[in-house]
């Protein structure tokens, strides 16, 4: 069959049997269930207004307990189990998430999640905001942003594939089709490859470090202040700050070796080979696409801050900068926390890139590729079951923030 009529016929069928269903299950609500007549009316209107709702979400809930819910236990009793020889499973309680904790390969992809969730929704989320507040103030913004966001229109995968070819490696005596290596390969010492290559990164470093300290630092004076703060809220400031201070302790360090490296100039690099700063030119990539998705999610919010407090700050003398960071960030911050932890969830799940372009090679494991190697390479349902029981743990905190904050809106 033609795909194009095949397509037709689903959105026919599709569309055709959501409008018979919600049809023909209110009149057998209100014609046959709880008919409008007699001396019971106005109770069965009642009463079928009750289950009129439910009724409506009947088909949400049978798809998400089959997709969602069953799949869910299914995962878990699977992480409980092993196979055995001639088939089946036993039972074995938690031996498989022992086996996973002793495993280098899951931490390294437990260190290298944390880090692709600490730098890439920070980094979209920043280069979006930047994008949206720049594109709005040029004549020809709104081709500035269908360029920007034309990258969440390209698959995980083709995205990899693109920026692979910008990272390839050639010879020596070949020409270089990786834009990378051809830009590298300008650099051959003296003071302009030391201020490019070594200096710009080190100040770039510390500025990340201090801007880091600082949302450390405002993070912790409440505690050390002895405020009075949710209870919740006092560990979660807690862990943020340590996890701010590695940053600072990593950030540091990379400034040190990078301050005092030996570069290799005039020969190529095999860049997703080179350990920990690989794990930062894959990040570029899911950077690249989805500043896209922040930009036009923050340019909708910036343009429904409220003329009267930028006029009332220009009138008090606020500079372009004052008014950015103190009037319009304040007031569409909601929306940067649903960027950012929606960003997050994508992060946590990450997995195309990475099988793509490195496929857990050379230190740049994450967790969904370890669930995939496990699962379908290893054939070890048991752990790769486990891993991913470990991926949905690291989601749900940050849906039911979401579903929190969604809730105290509608309040």
């Amino acid at each position: 069959m033609n795909p194009a009529l095949q397509g037709l016929i689903t959105i026919i069928v599709g569309v055709g049997g959501c409008i018979s269903y919600f049809y023909l299950s209110n009149l057998f609500l209100d014609k046959v269930l709880f008919p409008i007549r007699g001396v019971r009316a106005g109770r069965n209107i009642s009463r079928a207004n009750m289950i009129r709702p439910w009724l409506f979400l009947a088909p949400a809930i049978f798809a998400m307990s089959v997709y969602l819910a069953y799949p869910v236990f299914e995962t878990f009793r699977l992480s409980l189990m092993q196979r055995v020889a001639g088939g089946g499973y036993e039972f074995v309680g938690l031996q498989n998430y022992q086996k996973m904790l002793q495993e280098t390969k899951f931490w390294e992809a437990l260190h290298n999640n944390l880090l692709w969730l600490l730098v890439v929704p920070a980094a979209s989320t920043g280069f979006g905001l930047l994008a949206a507040q720049l594109s709005d103030r040029i004549s020809w913004g709104n081709l500035a942003k269908s360029l920007i966001f034309m990258p969440m229109a390209i698959s995980f995968v083709g995205a990899a594939v693109i920026w692979k070819l910008v990272y390839d490696t050639r010879g020596v005596d070949q020409d270089q089709i990786g834009i990378l290596n051809a830009v590298w390969l300008h650099f051959k010492g003296g003071p302009i490859s030391v201020l490019f290559l070594q200096i710009v990164p080190s100040v770039a470093l510390i500025g990340f470090a201090a801007a880091v300290a600082y949302l450390g630092w405002a993070l912790l004076r409440p505690l050390l202040a002895g405020r009075d703060l949710v209870i919740w809220a006092v560990p979660l400031r807690a862990i943020a700050a340590a996890v701010a201070a590695w940053l600072i302790w990593l950030s540091l360090r990379a400034t040190l070796n990078i301050a005092s490296a030996d570069l290799p100039y005039g020969a190529p690099q095999t860049w997703l080979t080179i350990p920990f700063w690989n794990s930062f030119f894959l990040m570029a990539v899911l950077v690249w696409i989805q500043t896209g998705f922040a930009m036009v999610i923050l340019s909708a919010a910036l343009r429904g801050v409220p003329e009267d407090t930028i006029e009332a700050a220009i009138v008090d003398g606020a500079n372009p900068f004052q008014i950015f960071f103190k009037i319009k960030v304040p007031q569409i911050m909601g929306t940067i926390v649903v960027v950012w932890t929606t960003i997050t969830i994508v992060v946590l799940k990450v997995f195309d890139i990475v099988y793509a372009m490195s496929n857990g090679q050379w230190e740049t494991q994450v967790l969904a590729n370890y669930m995939y190697d496990k699962l379908f390479r290893a054939n070890d349902w048991g752990i790769g079951s486990a891993s991913a029981m470990v991926i949905m743990l690291l989601v749900m905190p940050i849906l039911i923030w979401n579903v929190y904050n969604a809730r105290k809106e509608m309040r």
